[in-house]
């Protein structure tokens, strides 16, 4: 399998399909493409790229193709069992396939406002108001999972899995931007970053030598 990224400092689609292929325990070559280089539209037009009209993550496996995270999560639970990424009992399972769902579909306001940025921490601002509803709903789906199913283990069903891997780069957010949370929600926070596939993303992040100056930039001051 090769999957296909952008820069791990900034792209967190990228996380979730390369979380994705991780977690699945499969051997996958990785290709990091730097978003938005001199080559970036040239890039985007090639055969590689054609399925997904340019997007990242893209999963090649053979002749399938996969181009969209919660897809690339789905198609490796097809290969390597389901269980790898979802509670097997129907009750968690069906929670963490919306509260996956609705990660992939919603929080728009908290993706526009709060670029993923692994590599910064900028000062504390107090967030929109669209932010803070949203913010709300998420620290709304962590306490129920965690109250409900989480007490096999650390994460949002006790287990790392899908759920967690669609959140990751929500947990980067908060920490980047200081975010206002929830205090339950620390504990949760701190064995995302602790786990060793997060360790090893932030980490190469740290090395990449590309920088985006529209990622660099605190949230503005609302007026």
């Amino acid at each position: 399998m090769k999957l296909i990224i952008g820069n791990k400092a900034y792209s967190s689609w990228s996380l979730r399909g390369w979380l994705a292929c991780k977690q699945s325990g499969l051997p996958f070559e990785e290709v990091v493409v730097p978003l938005y280089d001199a080559d970036w539209d040239k890039r985007r037009a090639g055969d590689e790229f054609a399925p997904s009209s340019g997007k990242v993550p893209i999963l090649w496996d053979g002749e399938a193709v996969v181009w969209d995270s919660l897809a690339i999560v789905d198609y490796l639970a097809d290969k390597v069992g389901r269980e790898r990424f979802w509670p097997v009992d129907d009750a968690p399972r069906a929670m963490a396939r919306s509260m996956a769902a609705e990660m992939h579909s919603s929080f728009q306001a908290l993706r526009r406002k709060h670029s993923m940025n692994i590599r910064q921490v900028f000062p504390a601002q107090k967030p929109d108001d669209d932010v803070l509803i949203e913010l709300r709903r998420i620290m709304e789906l962590w306490a129920q999972a965690r109250a409900r199913f989480g007490g096999g283990g650390d994460f949002l069903f006790g287990q790392f899995g899908a759920a967690d891997i669609m959140f990751a780069p929500v947990v980067t957010r908060i920490v980047t931007y200081q975010l206002p949370i929830a205090r339950f929600a620390t504990g949760y926070m701190q064995a995302m970053f602790e786990h060793p596939f997060m360790q090893d993303w932030i980490a190469a992040a740290q090395e990449e030598e590309w920088v985006l100056e529209q990622y660099e930039q605190p949230v503005p001051t609302p007026a």
